[in-house]
C-alpha cells in the first residue's frame, strides 16, 4: 500500500510539474506585442530569481536521509523475505529472489527520487523538488516500521 502510494504521488508531483511549466509559458504568450521591435537584451538571472545551487546543503541532507531510509527498508525487506516472509509490492517482488537485485532496486529508487527532483530544480520548481525527497523519506520509513511490525 505504501509503494503504490509514492508510485502515485511521484507521478502526480510529475503531472503537476509538466503543467506548471506549461502555464507559465502560456502567461508570456498573452503578453503585449508592440509594433516598434525593442533592441534584444541579454538578461541574466540573479541569485534571487534563479533560485538555490542544486547541491545545496539541504537537498544533500535530503538525499542522505533518503538513501538512508531506502537502506533501511533493503535491510528489513531482505530479513523479512529470508525468514519466510512475502513482498507486498508486486514491482519489488520481482527482485525479491536475489540479494543484489534488491539492493539494487533500492538503489534505483534513490537515484530515481534524486533524478525526479533535479528534474523539478531545473524546471523552477523548488518546493516540488524537496518535496520529492521528503516522500521518498516517508514512504521508506512506512515500509520500515510495517516490515518491523509484520516479521
Amino acid at each position: 500500500m505504501g509503494r503504490r502510494f509514492i508510485i502515485f504521488f511521484a507521478f502526480a508531483l510529475l503531472v503537476c510539474g509538466l503543467t506548471g511549466s506549461a502555464s507559465a509559458q502560456e502567461f508570456l504568450a498573452d503578453a503585449p506585442v508592440s509594433s516598434v521591435e525593442p533592441a534584444p537584451a541579454v538578461f541574466v538571472p540573479s541569485r534571487h530569481e534563479f533560485g538555490h545551487r542544486f547541491w545545496d546543503k539541504t537537498n544533500r541532507s535530503l538525499f542522505v536521509a533518503a538513501a538512508a531510509s531506502n537502506f533501511g527498508d533493503f535491510g528489513v525487506t531482505r530479513m523479512n523475505l529470508q525468514n519466510g516472509g512475502r513482498e507486498l509490492n508486486p514491482v519489488v517482488r520481482v527482485f525479491g529472489h536475489s540479494t543484489p537485485a534488491l539492493a539494487m532496486n533500492f538503489a534505483g529508487e534513490t537515484a530515481g527520487a534524486i533524478g525526479l527532483s533535479y528534474f523539478f530544480h531545473k524546471s523552477g520548481h523548488h518546493r516540488l523538488e524537496r518535496m520529492v525527497s521528503i516522500v521518498d523519506i516517508g514512504g521508506s520509513a512506512g515500509a520500515v516500521a510495517f516490515g518491523l511490525i509484520h516479521r
